[in-house]
């Protein structure tokens, strides 16, 4: 048991240095958030080879002089996530889902897309999807091009992640290591149908 805890806090203590989660935290000097600068769309648009409805939500980078809503949209390579209006979502690889983020590490080009499997009707399930959905509602994606956060598996590189079960971080686990080979397999899979 005692092991079993320690796997977990070097597990959890490995993610968030790897996210960067601990500076963009506590890069506010205290408890509150950041206001990242966002924008609202008021139509349908192409946002990183992605068409999202009117009402998504387009969070950017910390920016020194903006924060809050905007008026119009910022600089697309700032942006850090989509978020779709409450109830809607978009087609990831035959998945709903209703988010993506670019990684907090800068040094990974990559994002993660947020799925909403209580959406996903019985005769759309795939083998990619019940992976993804084994693990939770969280995959980590390597890419070529950051500008690209659609379905194309001609720039997806890697599935880093999916939730915190499986992590590429942990090149030792060979389950992990396993499951992530599997995961993206059959993304490409229904990437080539």
């Amino acid at each position: 048991m005692l092991m079993k805890f320690f796997k977990l806090s070097s597990f959890l203590l490995g993610l968030f240095s790897l996210t960067g989660c601990i500076g963009s935290m506590t890069s506010t000097g205290g408890n509150s958030a950041p206001n990242y600068p966002y924008f609202i769309t008021t139509a349908r648009l192409v946002v990183k080879k992605i068409l999202v409805p009117k009402g998504t939500r387009l969070v950017y980078e910390e920016h020194f002089s903006k924060e809050g809503k905007q008026d119009k949209m910022m600089a697309e390579g700032k942006l850090h996530t989509i978020e779709l209006p409450v109830g809607e979502t978009i087609d990831w690889g035959g998945v709903p889902v209703t988010s993506i983020t670019k990684f907090f590490n800068s040094e990974m080009r990559g994002f993660t897309v947020y799925a909403d499997f209580n959406k996903l009707s019985n005769d759309k399930r795939t083998k990619f999807s019940e992976l993804w959905q084994s693990c939770d509602s969280d995959l980590g994606i390597a890419v070529k091009n950051i500008d690209d956060w659609s379905f194309n598996t001609k720039n997806i590189s890697d599935v880093q992640s999916c939730s915190v079960l499986y992590q590429r971080y942990f090149k030792e686990d060979e389950k992990q290591q396993n499951f992530l080979d599997n995961i993206y397999a059959e993304l490409i899979k229904i990437g080539s149908k």
